[in-house]
């Protein structure tokens, strides 16, 4: 397994050198919307602490990052009305992982309707925004 890079494309929005859609942050993690989303509302939630993968985060950076993930699941479900929810979490090349920088999707799901592929394509900007403001305002 490979060491942390620094220069991967989450640790560039924690440094605020790569815009993100914010939908939550605290002293410990950050979620922010997904621009090539599998479904309305997905969401990844990120430790601001280095790690590549769910094996290198420190116990307390996971315990705050499973909660934030909890925190989020709760508010995209209520946020926009979704019949349930997938939370999935990849780690190496192996596992799916593609950014490597530990991190949790969440997708909320509707009844009847699939995943999209993921197939890099960037979602609208409007579409995104509009899902996170859902989001943001459940957690109100």
């Amino acid at each position: 397994m490979s060491a942390y890079d620094p220069s991967n494309i989450f640790a560039k929005i924690l440094r605020g050198e790569m815009p993100a859609e914010k939908v939550y942050e605290d002293e410990k993690t950050l979620a922010f919307m997904d621009i090539m989303p599998r479904t309305d509302g997905h969401t990844l939630v990120i430790p601001k602490a280095p790690a590549r993968t769910f094996f290198d985060v420190g116990p307390d950076d996971l315990a705050a990052l499973y909660a934030s993930v909890q925190k989020i699941s709760r508010a995209a479900v209520k946020g926009l009305g979704a019949d349930g929810l997938t939370i999935q979490q990849f780690n190496e090349p192996a596992g799916g992982q593609v950014v490597f920088h530990m991190h949790v999707h969440i997708l909320p799901r509707w009844n009847g309707i699939a995943l999209r592929p993921h197939t890099g394509e960037m979602a609208p900007k409007d579409l995104v925004a509009a899902n996170a403001e859902k989001i943001r305002a459940a957690l109100r």
